[in-house]
C-alpha cells in the first residue's frame, strides 16, 4: 500500500493523479471481487478444493512477483534513509511528520473513516443476506459483487468529474451520498417481511430488493467519490521524502479505524441494536464526521461550493488551466466581473488561492463568510484606512513566501459596464516586497468571459443580484489562462493589454513580448 500510493505521483502528472488513483482504487476492488468469486468457486470443488485454493493463491503470489518485474524503476526519494526496525516508535514518528501538514492529517483521518464506513457494511453482508434479506450464501456475493462495482464506479467517475484535476471538492459530494443512501438502506430493509430462503433468481424477484441493491451500489459509488481525492491530495501535499511514510501511517490508521468499526457494531448488536439500525446509525454518524472534517478543514468546503457553482449555476469552460503552476509562488492576475469570480478561480484551480479582494465584498450575507472561510485578505484604498491598505501588502507578501498561489483584481472592483477598466499599480508593489525577498513569483494574466449580465454581475439597468434567471438557467461562462509572465516584464498596461487580448481571443495565447 505505502509503495504503490507514493509510486504514483513519481510518474503522473498533477492531471493524471486523480484518473491515476481512480484506476487503483477500482482495480482494487475489482480484484477483492474477482478473488471472493474466485475462492468461492474453487472451494466448492468437491474433496480438492481446498487444496486448489492454495495451489491458486501461490500462482497468483508468483504471477504478481514476475509482473513488478515490468513496472518502470523510480528513485529513491531519500537514499539516506535508515530504516527503523522497530514498529510502534516508527508509526509514532510517521504520524508526526503526517501531523505537519494539517491537511494531509485530517485528510488521513477522512479516508480512515471512509474505511470505518466501508467495514461496518462489508462485515455485515453476510449476515444482512440470511437474516433480512432472506438469502442464501450466493446472495451475500451479489451484495459483494454490487458493493465492489460501485465502489469501482465512483473511482473512475472522479477523473470525470474533476476535469483532471486533483478536485477535494468530490469529497463533501461523496460524504452526502454516502449518508443519504445509508440512511435510505435502514428505510429500504428495517421492515422486509419474513419469507423463506432464495437464492439469487428469487432474490431478484422481489421488487422491493431492488431498493437494497441500488442502495447499496450508490453509497459505494459515493464512497469511491469520497476516497479518490482524499489520496490523490494526500500524494500531492505530502513531501515526496515522507509520502510513502506518511501513507504507511495511514495504513495503521485504516487498520485501527476498521478495528474500531467492529468493536462498536458488535457492541451495538448486543445492544439490541438490528442490522438496518446500524446502518441507520452509521449514515448519521458520517454526517457527523464530515461535518466536523470539513469545518476542520474548509478547504473541502469551498472546493465543493467552486464545484457546485462552475458546473450547476454555470456552465463553466476553462482553457489554458495548464499555465496555471502546479507548485511554488504566482500571482494570478484577473479581471472583475461579478461578485463570483473568486468561486469560478477557485474551481479552475488546482491549488488553493489566496484573494486580494475590496474590504466592503466581506460585508455581503453569504460570499463574506465564504471569502473569510477562504482566508481572503481585505484591502482598503490607502487614503480610506492607511493600516488595512498596508496590511493587505503584507498578507500578500505572506502568501509568497510561503509558496502559494496569490490572485489580484487589478482593476479595484467589479466593472459597472462591462467593459475592462484601468489596472492599478498595487501589482507593481507587491512584485517588489516579493523581490525584495528573494521570492520567484510568475505572473500569470487571466480573463473571465460572458459573466457580465448574470445573476452575480451589475447591469447597466440596475444592480447585482436581482432576477435570479435574468440570464435562464445554466449560462455559459469561461476562463481564458495565458501563459505566465517573468517579472521583469510586468507593468500595468502590458497586464491590462494582455487581459483584453484573452477577453476576445480564447485560449492560451503567447505573449508577443516574450
Amino acid at each position: 500500500g505505502p509503495v504503490k500510493f507514493a509510486y504514483l505521483p513519481h510518474h503522473l502528472s498533477e492531471r493524471e493523479l486523480t484518473g491515476g488513483n481512480g484506476m487503483v482504487e477500482m482495480g482494487t476492488f475489482v480484484a477483492i471481487l474477482l478473488g471472493n468469486v474466485a475462492g468461492g468457486l474453487i472451494i466448492a470443488v468437491p474433496e480438492i478444493g481446498a487444496h486448489h485454493v492454495g495451489f491458486t493463491c501461490v500462482g497468483a503470489a508468483v504471477l504478481g512477483r514476475v509482473v513488478s518485474h515490468y513496472i518502470p524503476p523510480s528513485p529513491a526519494t531519500d537514499p539516506g534513509l535508515k530504516i527503523n526496525w522497530n514498529p510502534f516508535t516508527e508509526t509514532v514518528r510517521n504520524l508526526k511528520l503526517a501531523h505537519e501538514n494539517v491537511v494531509v492529517f485530517r485528510s488521513l483521518l477522512g479516508i480512515s473513516w471512509m474505511w470505518f464506513f466501508g467495514a461496518v457494511f462489508l462485515s455485515q453482508f453476510p449476515s444482512l443476506a440470511k437474516e433480512v434479506l432472506h438469502g442464501d450464501e450466493h446472495v451475500a456475493s451479489l451484495l459483494l459483487v454490487v458493493f465492489s462495482i460501485g465502489i469501482g464506479i465512483g473511482s473512475l467517475l472522479c477523473e470525470v468529474l474533476s476535469r483532471r484535476h486533483v478536485e477535494i471538492g468530490l469529497v463533501p459530494l461523496g460524504a452526502i451520498g454516502m449518508s443519504v443512501f445509508s440512511i435510505d438502506l435502514y428505510a429500504a430493509t428495517h421492515a422486509l417481511p419474513a419469507m423463506a430462503t432464495m437464492n439469487v433468481s428469487g432474490f431478484l424477484a422481489v421488487g422491493a430488493h431492488w431498493r437494497v441493491l441500488m442502495d447499496l451500489a450508490l453509497l459505494s459509488l459515493f464512497a469511491g467519490l469520497y476516497s479518490v481525492p482524499m489520496y490523490a491530495l494526500i500524494q500531492m501535499r505530502s513531501q515526496p521524502t515522507h509520502r510513502a511514510r506518511i501513507i504507511a501511517a495511514n495504513n495503521i490508521l485504516n487498520a485501527l479505524f476498521m478495528i474500531a468499526s467492529s468493536v462498536i457494531a458488535g457492541a451495538l448488536l448486543k445492544a439490541g441494536f438490528t442490522i438496518p439500525q446500524i446502518f441507520l446509525f452509521t449514515g448519521l454518524a458520517n454526517a457527523v464526521v464530515a461535518a466536523y472534517i470539513f469545518l476542520l478543514v474548509p478547504e473541502y468546503l469551498l472546493r465543493f461550493i467552486a464545484w457546485v457553482a462552475s458546473r450547476c449555476v454555470y456552465r463553466f469552460r476553462v482553457q489554458g488551466d495548464e499555465a496555471i503552476p502546479t507548485e511554488g509562488a504566482a500571482i494570478l492576475v484577473c479581471n472583475h466581473v461579478s461578485f463570483v469570480d473568486a468561486v469560478l478561480l477557485m474551481a479552475a484551480s488546482p491549488r488553493p488561492i489566496r484573494f486580494i479582494m475590496d474590504h466592503r465584498i466581506f460585508k455581503v450575507p453569504v460570499l463574506g463568510w465564504m471569502f473569510k472561510l477562504a482566508k481572503a485578505i481585505p484591502v482598503a484604498p490607502q487614503k480610506e484606512d492607511p493600516e488595512a491598505y498596508q496590511a493587505a501588502f503584507d498578507g500578500a507578501a505572506q502568501v509568497l513566501r510561503e509558496g502559494d498561489l496569490l490572485c489580484i483584481f487589478p482593476e479595484g472592483g467589479i466593472t459597472r459596464d462591462g467593459t475592462l477598466q484601468e489596472f492599478k499599480g498595487g501589482i507593481m508593489k507587491i512584485l517588489e516586497r516579493a523581490q525584495a525577498d528573494g521570492v520567484a513569483v510568475a505572473v500569470v494574466p487571466m480573463a473571465l468571459t460572458n459573466l457580465w449580465g448574470s445573476f452575480f454581475s451589475r447591469v447597466e439597468q440596475g444592480g447585482a443580484m436581482v432576477r435570479p434567471f435574468r440570464r435562464g438557467m445554466f449560462s455559459r461562462v469561461g476562463l481564458n489562462v495565458g501563459m505566465p509572465l517573468p517579472p521583469a516584464q510586468v507593468q500595468p498596461q502590458v497586464l491590462q493589454q494582455r487581459v483584453q487580448e484573452l477577453l476576445v481571443a480564447p485560449g492560451v495565447l503567447q505573449p508577443r513580448f516574450a
